[in-house]
């Protein structure tokens, strides 16, 4: 009961803590709320964080709250976005699978040829950043290469460099389509979560439209048509589509 009291009273400290306007909330606010146990305090402060910016580690931490209230969506919803930030992050990967496992809906996913799969891993192991790093640097090492095997008169030289500009170039073309694929990703982003416990897609945007299929929470969907206001049109992994109202899902 004393270990009870104890959490209930660290947790309203922290819970006035975010409320007062003078006290900005921080990363550390959130932590200790998520220690005290009070998840659903510490998702309100990890939301509150992500109106200044988006974050992995944040969104991760506020996956993690809302997993542990039991919101498998939204917590679907927070790895995926922690995920586009940070696609190389294992402890990401390894717990939206687990999320993923609690959903009605266990998708297979489409077959896809080992040379596409094996490019998209790479591409994932950075950031978009990190890949624009590497395409600079590459592009430096290409440079310098050519310069040097100009103006080298070693022929064992010339040969080495040669093979090293040929890496280089390699290296800043792939570093390059990867950031740029993390760019689209992120500044296009047409993926989304269902995030109601069931959704029938119609085969028009109209509540009258003929039932096509049913989804559940935690749904990830591509939205194949977003220019309409209350309707999306979705498409899923075996290329269905539908129609379904557009505030039951959010956008990743």
């Amino acid at each position: 009961m004393k270990k009870i009291l104890i959490y209930a009273l660290f947790s309203l400290v922290a819970i006035i803590a975010i409320a007062q306007e003078n006290t900005p909330v921080t990363k550390a606010t959130g932590d200790s709320l998520y220690m005290a146990n009070d998840y659903k305090a510490a998702a309100l402060a990890y939301e509150e964080l992500l109106t200044r910016g988006e974050s992995a580690d944040v969104y991760y931490n506020l996956a993690n709250a809302y997993y542990k209230t039991d919101e498998i969506a939204k917590a679907i919803l927070n790895y995926e976005r922690a995920l586009l930030l940070a696609p190389g992050d294992e402890d990401i990967k390894f717990n939206l699978t687990l999320a993923k496992s609690k959903t009605v809906d266990k998708v297979s996913e489409p077959y896809e040829i080992f040379l596409s799969v094996w490019m998209r891993d790479i591409a994932n192991l950075m950031s978009m950043q990190a890949w624009a790093v590497t395409a600079i640097a590459g592009f430096i090492i290409l440079l310098a290469s050519i310069l040097i095997f100009l103006f080298s008169k070693n022929v064992t030289i010339k040969k080495s460099l040669f093979f090293v500009a040929l890496f280089a170039l390699f290296v800043t073309i792939f570093a390059n389509i990867s950031a740029h694929t993390h760019y689209t990703k992120l500044s296009n982003r047409c993926v989304a979560i269902i995030m109601q416990p069931s959704v029938t897609a119609k085969s028009t945007p109209d509540a009258s439209g003929t039932d096509l299929f049913v989804i559940h929470e935690g749904r990830k969907v591509i939205i194949a048509d977003d220019t309409m206001k209350q309707w999306k049109e979705i498409e899923l992994e075996d290329g269905t589509k539908g129609w379904v109202p557009a505030n039951v899902l959010e956008i990743i």
